[in-house]
């Protein structure tokens, strides 16, 4: 009778923990990434100055960017086209986000509703639950994954709350990532080469489908 109390009280103290250290870094350590990857010369400087670890390094930070979902992921993946080039930039990015989100699912699954709650506002919360937990889910999956804008990284902790299967969910997602991942790795590179004007219709033409994605998701999804 007692070992059901002593998991309940390990499980709490589990996602205190987690939540005290997501804060901090959060609080602490977000901002001055997300400002040293803004400025992709100088995030070039820092990296490299890793030495040959560089690539792990970069590879760490995007873990640490899918856990910390407040570190602006986009500008991370520009960054590393920026570094590495357009395909080499894509794989070392999409390496660390599939790291990274295998973390977050599984610390989701692991400590629960009331992790992503803190994340997530209920009536948020329950509307991807339910999109996830449909009938025609991998349909949904990619296509949330696909479109621009959306949070990726809080979908994910959302998708370690369902009965999904982890690999076929975490393949999936990755999978509908990889565009955009590529995507704004080439307009690093393209920033990196001063083709301006690549940058330039790129860049209008990423507004114009994240605009298109957040206008239709609502009758995308209205269906399932």
């Amino acid at each position: 009778m007692r070992l059901p109390g002593k998991q309940n009280l390990l499980h709490l103290a589990l996602l205190l923990v987690f939540l005290l250290l997501f804060c901090y870094c959060t609080a602490v350590y977000a901002p001055g990434i997300s400002r040293i990857i803004s400025n992709p010369e100088q995030f070039r400087d820092y990296i490299l100055g890793f030495g040959s670890p560089n690539i792990l390094v970069f590879i760490l930070f995007q873990v640490v960017q899918v856990i910390i979902a407040a570190i602006p992921g986009e500008l991370l993946q520009i960054a590393g086209g920026f570094v590495y080039g357009t395909w080499w930039g894509s794989i070392y990015s999409l390496a660390g986000i599939f790291l990274g989100s295998i973390v977050v699912f599984f610390i989701s699954r692991l400590l629960g509703y009331p992790l992503v709650c803190y994340m997530v506002s209920p009536q948020k919360l329950e509307r991807f639950s339910r999109i996830l937990r449909q009938q025609k889910s991998e349909i949904s999956i990619f296509i949330l994954f696909l479109i621009p804008g959306l949070p990726k990284d809080i979908l994910t902790y959302v998708g370690g709350l369902t009965p999904l299967n982890p690999i076929r969910f975490l393949l999936i997602a990755i999978i509908a990532r990889f565009p955009g991942i590529l995507g704004s790795a080439y307009l690093g590179a393209s920033v990196e080469q001063q083709a301006y004007g690549q940058a330039l219709l790129f860049s209008l033409a990423a507004f114009l489908l994240f605009l298109a994605g957040f206008l239709l998701k609502d009758r995308l999804f209205k269906p399932y």
